[in-house]
């Protein structure tokens, strides 16, 4: 379904292109979203915030991941020597303390994962502004965003990133 979806919309820019072909001024850009999301002003100040965000949160889990494993190392060490009553009891403890770390770890990573999203999408709303921007002003007929291939002469990105750069945040 996926392949046949492609192949429609492969299809139809191609029927544009020879559609197209008796107009001398048919003008066709790329952008490259992954460029744009690694090189623009926006996007390395929303990465810089989600990093001021949660690095407390990260560098508590890293403190309670080496606690949890240096008591897990103390366990292996000693375990042979300890009453199985001790024993067992800190071996519960482990789990219940590795489960905790298991289940802060994901939430973690959840509301990470979220926030990039979310600020993400911010750059990516700016961007598709200036996208329009710049093929208004200089008359293109179609931008695409993801192909297979694309001629670099075609390639707008680097127009968007001075363009998203130059304007500032709202």
């Amino acid at each position: 379904m996926k392949n046949f979806s492609r192949q429609c919309w492969l299809g139809l820019v191609l029927g544009l292109f020879m559609f197209s072909a008796n107009a001398q001024d048919f003008r066709v850009g790329y952008v490259n979203t992954d460029r744009i999301f690694k090189e623009a002003n926006a996007a390395k100040a929303a990465q810089a915030k989600l990093e001021q965000e949660f690095s407390k949160r990260e560098k508590d889990l890293v403190d309670q991941g080496n606690i949890l494993k240096a008591a897990s190392d103390k366990l292996e060490r000693e375990g042979p020597t300890l009453p199985d009553s001790q024993r067992l009891a800190r071996q519960k403890q482990l789990v219940d303390q590795d489960r905790d770390f298991q289940r802060k770890r994901r939430e973690f990573q959840e509301d990470l994962n979220s926030r990039k999203n979310e600020e993400l999408q911010q750059v990516l709303e700016r961007a598709n502004k200036v996208v329009k921007q710049v093929a208004e002003a200089e008359k293109y007929d179609v931008i695409l965003q993801e192909a297979v291939y694309i001629n670099p002469k075609l390639d707008i990105t680097d127009k968007v990133i001075k363009a998203l750069n130059a304007t500032p945040a709202k």
